[in-house]
């Protein structure tokens, strides 16, 4: 799938469904929450999240964290106009492809201490290759942190299929490897990863540290 095919697909996707998205994924994008809480950023921190759909984790980033400076990259513009009527100019956000990105003409800055990746590499035809390419913006001692569909291997079978079926017909995929790739990304820039399954393998949520 090229950049502008993937591009036209999300902007179709959620022409409509962005204005009901953050109701109606609520209940089963498990663990953002609990990413936010933990993010833990310096003073004046730098924080990037790619693929930020309509801001919502980036509103409630900035008000957990206060005086953090927000951006956000999204590949469809429906997106970002719900992003930027939620957010105002509280962050700075871009349209961009999460798999190659140049940040410095975008953001003022290509370096981050923080960078987000939000039930976003489940919709990334290449999401090993963007999540390579989140690491490589971070700073040194800086953490990506990532939350995304498990392989769900403590569900029971009907539940997982079911589940399965449910988020394809919007265009996700679990990346069953995800902590895998994970601790390979940070090997590749010599950093190191930790992650842990959330509701029986439900999700998956990581850090990798440069």
């Amino acid at each position: 799938m090229t950049d502008a095919t993937h591009a036209a697909l999300m902007d179709a996707t959620y022409r409509h469904q962005r204005r009901i998205y953050d109701v109606t994924r609520r209940h089963f994008l498990l663990g953002r929450d609990r990413l936010i809480a933990e993010l833990d950023p310096p003073p004046g921190a730098r924080v990037l999240e790619i693929a930020c759909g309509t801001g919502r984790n980036l509103d409630l980033i900035g008000r957990r964290w206060p005086g953090c400076r927000l951006s956000g990259l999204d590949i469809s513009q429906e997106m970002l106009a719900s992003a930027r009527a939620r957010l105002g100019r509280r962050a700075t956000l871009a349209l961009g492809d999460a798999t190659r990105f140049e940040a410095l003409p975008l953001f003022g800055t290509d370096r981050f201490e923080r960078i987000v990746l939000s039930y976003a590499l489940s919709m990334i035809p290449d999401w090993r290759e963007a999540l390579r390419e989140a690491a490589l913006h971070l700073v040194p001692g800086g953490r990506l942190h990532v939350v995304d569909f498990g392989d769900q291997a403590g569900l029971p079978g009907w539940a997982r299929a079911g589940l399965r079926g449910w988020i394809g017909r919007f265009h996700v995929t679990p990346r069953d490897d995800l902590g895998t790739a994970l601790g390979e990304t940070a090997l590749g820039i010599g950093g190191y990863a930790e992650y842990r399954s959330l509701g029986g393998g439900y999700a998956i949520l990581g850090t990798l540290t440069r």
